[in-house]
């Protein structure tokens, strides 16, 4: 990870009905959570998962949980945390330390 806490801002542009409101929000919020924002690369085929592990980032911050489906946020929380705008949501990286070890 980098000497100051980076987050890899993510919008799915799908999932996105107005791209510039939404990357200016989680812009907002990174920054107001501490993190320098680094965006992925549109044109890459990799899933995000792999994106987020590449870049050695500390979070991933999101304009909601709609931009990410079940199954990938559960892999992205094994490498990072996950932040959303609205609703207000964070969710922590799964742990390494697994009780009762």
């Amino acid at each position: 990870m980098r000497y100051r806490p980076t987050a890899l801002g993510y919008v799915d542009l799908d999932a996105s009905t107005a791209l510039a409101w939404d990357r200016a929000q989680v812009q907002r919020l990174a920054r107001h959570l501490g993190y320098l924002v680094v965006w992925p690369d549109l044109s890459s085929v990799l899933p995000l998962f792999d994106q987020v592990r590449a870049a050695d980032v500390d979070a991933v911050v999101m304009p909601g949980p709609h931009h990410l489906g079940p199954i990938e946020l559960n892999r992205v929380m094994d490498v990072a945390d996950v932040e959303t705008v609205l609703p207000r949501l964070s969710f922590a990286r799964w742990s390494l330390v697994r009780p009762g070890q």
